[in-house]
């Protein structure tokens, strides 16, 4: 594997200042991809860059092969990241990484020790929404991944019972408490991670199931930063900033980043807060507030702008029709929702998303955030939806924006095109859009009976059926994007 040259980098590159030569693993990350590359890996960089200290990172995968992480050890477990914008570009090394751990390579095996080691601090994950294998708030005994780990808990395959494995090595070896940090785009992600493992873990053992309440937390965090998926074009960006050497575990991103971390940790923890995360003792508001404007709007673009022909989130913001539809959106429809700190400018927040969409420099593709609807729809739409209802307020944003998601499955999930959807419910939508002809009542109502998706009491209320039934009707008729700019009729600001 080729090595970077740190020597040949171009002058301006940032590398590492601190002694990377005492750092442990005292973090395990789960899930080391696009977006854990691009900002926890990068917080703890940045704090060990004002703090120094020994807070290292073991970064582990469990799908597909060992290659990338095989690369990122042979350049010492350094990688570039590049922040880019329309207005200039800042590239630097990263050095926080100390330690790989790939299943295929090293075994199951070696990943539950390492989860038990009594130098490990924090467990924490990014593995998407469909990663924690709960439905309704609860574990689901019906994943067939997890009745797998169920079966065989010394050999799992899933993030929760690789963790839950882990928790009982470390109850047995007495090596102390733990903390496991969720930073998936999930509302209450800790709730949901504590409630995952020890339900899973009080299947195997009580007796676990007890430990883990009295010696593990589960902070809850948000986490914000535009990172698309590696392409050739954003690799084409690295090699260019390395002065013409490749990396493969680069990454391209935006500037702006937050993290708001609930302040809940069992064994002590980096000083996050010196590379500007926000600790705070409840960060549900500020999980509500990213996930019903950012992510939401983004959600709206993905469905309606792929629709419409447009490839990556800058287009749908160099459209007047998608980018003034979007404000309205936020300001109209998602903020009202919103209960936050008073300190905080929604507006001010909108304007600066609508800024960030528009940065032409990232390729943020619609199809790409367009996948795994049925677990992003409740979180990002349908709880604003509800209260619309209750208080008699507009929502007809919202409402193309789940007849855009449902024409996105009736067009893009049909039987032949089924591998290639992703979403962890792409079966059943094939069968759903295979039974029903495109733009039948039947087929909307087939997609509404999804419960894990749609509310039985959202989809009782007729005002928001026909809401629905009218905007995957308008969308039939007129297109996309005629659809979107139709919204404008009806403006109120």
């Amino acid at each position: 594997m080729t090595r970077l040259d740190l020597q040949a980098l171009p002058a301006q590159i940032q590398q590492p200042s601190y002694d990377r030569s005492v750092l442990k693993p005292r973090i395990a990350h789960i899930g080391f991809g696009a977006f854990a590359r691009a900002h926890g890996a990068l917080y703890l960089h940045d704090t060990l860059t004002k703090a120094g200290g020994d807070w290292g990172l073991r970064v582990i995968e469990l799908f597909g092969t060992a290659d990338l992480l095989d690369a990122l050890a042979s350049n010492d477990h350094l990688y570039s990241l590049v922040e880019t914008a329309d207005s200039g570009t800042q590239t630097r090394l990263l050095g926080a990484v100390c330690e790989t751990q790939h299943v295929a390579r090293d075994g199951v095996a070696a990943l539950i020790d390492g989860l038990a080691e009594e130098q490990l601090k924090i467990i924490s994950l990014t593995v998407t929404e469909k990663g924690y294998c709960v439905q309704n708030g609860k574990l689901d005994l019906d994943n067939e991944m997890i009745k797998k780990d169920l079966a065989a808990p010394d050999t799992p395959c899933t993030a929760i019972g690789l963790i839950a494995a882990g928790l009982k090595k470390r109850m047995e070896l007495a090596n102390g408490p733990i903390s496991v940090m969720s930073c998936d785009n999930l509302p209450h992600n800790g709730v949901l991670c504590a409630t995952a493992v020890t339900e899973f873990a009080a299947r195997l053992d009580e007796n676990l199931a007890v430990w883990i309440r009295q010696n593990v937390s589960f902070p809850s965090t948000m986490v914000d930063r535009i990172v698309p998926a590696l392409s050739d074009e954003s690799r084409s960006i690295i090699k260019e900033q390395l002065g013409g050497q490749p990396d493969p575990n680069g990454i391209v991103c935006e500037p702006f980043r937050q993290w708001v971390i609930e302040d809940n940790f069992a064994a002590g923890r980096p000083q996050w807060e010196l590379a500007g995360a926000q600790l705070v003792a409840d960060v549900a508001p500020f999980e509500e507030m990213k996930l019903r404007t950012l992510n939401g709007s983004h959600s709206f673009l993905a469905y309606l702008g792929y629709l419409g022909e447009k490839e990556t989130i800058s287009d749908c913001m160099a459209d007047p029709v998608y980018s003034q539809a979007l404000r309205r959106l936020m300001v109209e429809e998602q903020i009202p929702t919103l209960n936050v700190p008073c300190d905080v400018n929604l507006p001010q927040y909108a304007d600066m998303l609508c800024e960030r969409f528009s940065n032409s420099k990232l390729k943020h593709r619609t199809w790409q955030i367009a996948s795994d609807g049925t677990q992003k729809l409740p979180q990002r739409w349908l709880h604003s939806v509800q209260y619309h209802l209750k208080n008699g307020t507009s929502y007809r944003h919202l409402a193309l924006g789940i007849a855009g998601w449902m024409h996105f499955v009736a067009t893009y999930c049909t039987p032949d095109q089924v591998k290639d959807f992703q979403d962890p419910k792409r079966l059943k939508l094939s069968e759903i859009a295979a039974g029903y002809g495109m733009g039948s009542r039947p087929f909307i109502d087939g997609l509404l009976a999804l419960e894990d998706v749609f509310p039985k009491e959202l989809v009782a209320d007729e005002r928001f059926r026909d809401s629905v039934y009218a905007g995957f009707a308008e969308i039939a008729q007129k297109g996309a994007a005629q659809a979107v700019a139709d919204l404008s009729e009806h403006a109120s600001v």
